[in-house]
């Protein structure tokens, strides 16, 4: 089992859950629904930890770097980050019309939960703090290692972020198969999952076409900037992309992509520099998916949907999943929390978020890091580089 992929060992949990739904016997699904209220209780325990352990050290690391390039590559980056999840959200707001149904979950209970099985016990674990809280203090910390610009709390900061990752790593990711198996037999008992089954196949063609859309966008830009083709250009990064759909991680795939960035003619420094900033700090990719997999659920749950709300919630996404770790799930493990506390999601489906993102990561991380290519290109142009005219064959045909 250990070398089954994560998405194939949630397909399976899936198709499993759905199994136990069908037969409709209360007592494996109430065994399920039990290790789904511990298991959910605990991963509401460790939302604030999350967040200080990956807000914190991300922000203080941005903080401790120097020169104007930083400041512009950050700009650059979260406002390809917050263009795009605005972009999704104009474009989902007229698509999801056409292929959702409002309150389509809603038709087996008022509330999608009260058309579950509970589960034989529960054990409460009341986070430490609430997620504005724990965002606060990440926020201070992360400042505050900035501007002290001293080791020791740098240090204990960066320690705890690996006590978080390896959390999410060996407890968290491991089990939420199991997690997700009892979400879906519980809702194929209440007879909901048809619903998510049918409709989610939609969405995600969609976000695949928002992904592509968005690198064209990226690339014209870039392209238009350095009097380069930009679907030559686009074409380079193809190995970072596809890299990134295996190893599901902007770090894992920083070999890769600042190799193809180079190849498109960026000067050797500004590739070196802008690379492996922006595999921390730019998320189009990771956003455009959060974005639609939360509105389309909110809307199969006929909750309300304003630009306000979805905006703010953009905004805040493009700082909480910073430094987001390099392991499945670390972008959406990051949102949690304003997940739950701005759009009001409740735990069923918290849980349901995560499985839709997680079928999708591998997605979002290649749009991210073949973004993170344009990106580079527009810093080298900004800095007074022109593209090398050894990479001679993005210039042809322009």
């Amino acid at each position: 089992m250990k070398k089954i992929g994560l998405l194939p060992k949630l397909i399976l949990a899936i198709l499993i859950g759905i199994g136990v739904g069908m037969l409709g016997m209360e007592v494996p699904i109430r065994l399920l629904a039990t290790f789904n209220g511990i298991f959910g209780n605990f991963l509401k325990f460790s939302i604030p930890l999350i967040i200080i352990g990956f807000v914190a050290p991300g922000i203080g690391d941005l903080g401790t770097g120097a020169g104007k390039l930083l400041g512009i590559t950050t700009a650059i980056a979260y406002l390809s980050t917050v263009l795009a999840g605005t972009f999704t959200y104009f474009v989902n707001t007229s698509i999801f019309k056409l292929i959702l149904k409002t309150g389509s979950m809603l038709e087996t209970a008022d509330n999608p939960e009260h058309a579950l099985l509970s589960g034989y016990l529960t054990i409460n674990m009341p986070p430490i703090m609430d997620v504005m809280t724990a965002l606060l203090m990440a926020f201070i910390l992360g400042i505050g290692i900035a501007i002290v610009k001293g080791h020791a709390i740098k240090d204990i900061m960066n320690e705890f972020q690996k006590v978080v990752e390896g959390i999410i790593k060996n407890i968290i990711i491991p089990f939420l198969p199991l997690h997700i198996a009892g979400i879906f037999a519980n809702m194929t008992y209440a007879g909901q999952v048809a619903t998510i089954l049918t409709v989610f196949s939609k969405v995600f063609a969609v976000i695949i076409i928002l992904h592509i859309t968005i690198l064209l966008i990226l690339y014209f830009i870039a392209g238009g900037m350095s009097g380069a083709n930009p679907i030559k250009l686009l074409k380079n990064m193809l190995p970072a992309y596809f890299t990134a759909i295996g190893t599901q991680s902007s770090a894992a795939t920083i070999p890769v992509t600042l190799n193809q960035t180079k190849e498109n003619g960026v000067n050797t420094g500004i590739a070196e520099f802008v690379v492996p900033l922006c595999a921390t700090i730019h998320l189009s990719g990771s956003t455009i998916t959060l974005v639609s997999c939360a509105m389309a659920i909110m809307m199969l749950n006929g909750m309300t949907i304003t630009f306000s709300t979805m905006f703010g919630f953009i905004l805040m996404l493009g700082v909480t999943m910073v430094a987001a770790p390099g392991v499945p799930g670390g972008a959406v493990m990051a949102a949690l929390g304003i997940i739950e506390t701005m759009l009001g999601f409740p735990p069923t489906l918290t849980s349901i978020m995560i499985a839709l993102y997680l079928a999708q990561d591998s997605f979002g991380t290649a749009c991210n890091v073949t973004g993170d290519g344009a990106i580079a290109i527009i810093v080298n142009k900004i800095a007074g580089f022109k593209l090398e005219k050894n990479s001679k064959e993005i210039f042809d045909n322009i």
